[in-house]
């Protein structure tokens, strides 16, 4: 059945469930990249809680209208305007008063979200509330969704992915250097509006899918993950699009396969997941990678400083040391130098030498910062920076 899933054979709901959760993905990794690197990454938290009295407030308006109060559209309109209503009091609280901007966040989320339980508990009590399963805009739900609702988030998706590539660019200046892009005579009040436009919209289309708690995973977890691979703004936008469309896809796909199983947080654990393997393997700033240079860095040291006891004279004593340098070719088994051992082991005391003579020079301070300890030397200083460092050393001190 999980192959069906897969290949979207399930059915023509479920497909377009699939398809849709996708699309929200996509635009959710592209778009909450901007936040991430902007350092915004609660604002999203923010839109998401301040949507809830918004959908009370939409299903109580539209039932007195006499229309059905769960019609999809209504409630994402309810939420937009919930959610806009909630960035303009962050907005004002941080320009207004002394609040910093995360203290704000927090008593704009957890004042909206407050409001919003206490409507969908008094909705709980009207007759025509009892069946509305508006608590299923906490954490998402797919069932029973229409061939509409899942037209109206894949087209959602598309417009906000779409608008943020248009976007791209100013949204990176500002995410990165605010002053710089201001600056340049851009309008960085504008650009931030509609940074966080956008990530509303995303909130708002989402909302059927993940829930609006789980909303905030999706825009950020496919953003954080995308950074290990890349230094590049146009890679990690890439990538974090392509692993939110992935979360959304299998995600959407596994719930499928199990009704039982709750979409929204589905798709949050395989963006977990993607996270924990990019965190792992990426190969620039995942662990694994981070332990392995550790490794070569370490064996550089005891290898460096084997050198120089061979130079010295001086007995070896540590089993990693005499391991490494076996291994390399250095030394035999009975512990004695080869020629290749005695080669570099002269070099490694010449550039020993070389560095002392170097770092008490005040006019060569710049080409005695940039030496570590273990790159040789020539690959650092000039031939007429050696020449005269081997100049200034006593022939009797050079081994």
């Amino acid at each position: 059945m999980l192959i069906e899933a897969l290949t979207l054979q399930l059915g023509y709901n479920a497909t377009l469930v699939t398809i849709g959760a996708m699309m929200l993905g996509v635009a959710a990794g592209a778009t909450g990249t901007f936040l991430f690197l902007g350092k915004r990454a609660l604002v999203s938290d923010a839109i998401s809680h301040a949507t809830l009295p918004g959908i009370g407030l939409a299903f109580v308006v539209m039932v007195m209208l006499g229309g059905d109060g769960r019609a999809l559209p209504g409630l994402l309109i309810g939420s937009a305007l919930s959610a806009a209503l909630g960035l303009i009091c962050v907005s004002a609280l941080t320009n207004r008063t002394r609040l910093t901007e995360d203290a704000a966040i927090g008593a704009v989320l957890s004042v909206f979200f407050g409001v919003g339980i206490v409507l969908l508990t008094v909705i709980q009590s009207m007759t025509s509330g009892r069946q509305a399963g508006l608590e299923s805009f906490l954490l998402g739900s797919t069932a029973g969704m229409l061939w509409d609702d899942a037209l109206v988030i894949a087209v959602g998706g598309a417009l906000v992915l779409g608008l943020t590539l248009l976007l791209r660019r100013p949204m990176t200046m500002v995410a990165f250097d605010p002053d710089y892009a201001a600056g340049s005579g851009m309008n960085v009040r504008r650009v931030e509006l509609a940074m966080m436009g956008l990530a509303m919209a995303i909130t708002v289309v989402g909302l059927k899918i993940v829930g609006l708690i789980l909303i905030v995973a999706l825009l950020i977890i496919p953003a954080v993950a995308a950074r290990f691979w890349t230094e590049r703004v146009g890679i990690v936008v890439v990538i974090a699009g392509a692993f939110g469309g992935a979360s959304g896809y299998l995600g959407a796909a596994l719930s499928a396969t199990a009704p039982a199983l709750p979409t929204g947080p589905i798709i949050v654990l395989i963006a977990f997941g993607l996270f924990m393997l990019s965190l792992l393997l990426a190969p620039g700033r995942g662990l694994l990678a981070a332990f392995l240079r550790h490794r070569r860095f370490q064996a550089r040291v005891h290898v460096r400083q084997g050198l120089l006891a061979l130079a010295q004279g001086q007995p070896i004593y540590e089993p990693l040391t005499l391991r490494l340098m076996r291994r390399r070719g250095l030394i035999r088994a009975d512990g004695v130098a080869t020629q290749t051992g005695q080669a570099q082991a002269a070099r490694a005391a010449l550039d020993e030498r070389r560095w002392q003579v170097l770092r008490s020079d005040p006019a060569q301070e710049d080409a005695a910062a940039r030496y570590d300890g273990l790159t040789p030397l020539e690959t650092i200083l000039t031939p007429d920076q050696l020449e005269t460092l081997d100049r200034a050393i006593k022939p009797g001190l050079v081994t």
